[in-house]
């Protein structure tokens, strides 16, 4: 008797590397979102025992977390999310305009018509977002047109630390709320910085990425600060 071929899975096997990557996304998405608040403890045999897996792929999740700036790790404690503080977000924006204004030089002095493509995808889905009055996936859009200008760059590093502070910039975001009264705000402020790539003007483009981030790292810690002197962040 002849056996029918085995039907060809749907789903690709995770191996370890990938279980732990899954983890971390799983994680990072319930910080973004509020689910996981600063100071709250990772229970790695709960968040296991929720996943249906072993802690080990939990606790590498958690360090890796660590690296990225979400989380903090306390001797014989354990791992808790990260408490935020201005002098914290401060230095990720001082980081962040030194990387990113060498990005856009570079971007500009190569051939930018590609990156303008996603540039303007991305300030037209934060007006999109903006009319929808969806704060959280307008903050993803901003740091999606940041990082677009770290990869074309043509340099490899500036996406991989970009991607390293990433998610600690997004976690500074949504515990202010909102950057802007006006959620349009958000989107127009980016366009100084995409008219300058697409003028090919290499100075143009640091100069108005540098105000641009300056401006943000000046609201976002004025906000925080204002909110921790309430009690309320």
């Amino acid at each position: 008797m002849s056996m029918d071929p085995a039907p060809d899975p749907i789903f690709a096997r995770l191996d370890r590397a990938g279980l732990v990557q899954h983890v971390v996304r799983l994680i990072t998405d319930a910080i973004l979102q509020g689910r996981l608040k600063p100071g709250d403890r990772l229970t790695e045999s709960g968040i296991a025992r929720e996943l249906g897996l072993s802690r080990a792929p939990v606790r590498e999740a958690a360090r890796l977390l660590e690296n990225r700036g979400l989380v903090v790790s306390q001797p014989n404690r354990g791992f808790f999310v990260r408490e935020v503080t201005v002098e914290a977000i401060d230095s990720l924006y001082e980081l962040r305009i030194c990387i990113e204004c060498a990005a856009v030089e570079r971007l500009v002095a190569g051939d930018p018509a590609q990156a303008l493509i996603g540039l303007r995808e991305r300030i037209d889905e934060m007006r999109d977002l903006a009319e929808a009055d969806d704060p959280l996936s307008q903050i993803e859009a901003d740091m999606a047109f940041h990082r677009l200008i770290c990869l074309h760059s043509g340099n490899e590093r500036f996406v991989t630390v970009f991607d390293q502070i990433a998610d600690e910039t997004q976690l500074s975001l949504m515990l202010i709320g909102r950057l802007y009264d006006d959620p349009m705000r958000m989107a127009e402020t980016h366009e100084p910085v995409f008219d300058a790539i697409a003028a090919r003007d290499a100075q143009g483009a640091r100069a108005a990425l540098e105000y641009h981030i300056g401006t943000a790292r000046r609201v976002v810690t004025d906000i925080f600060r204002k909110l921790k002197e309430d009690g309320s962040a």
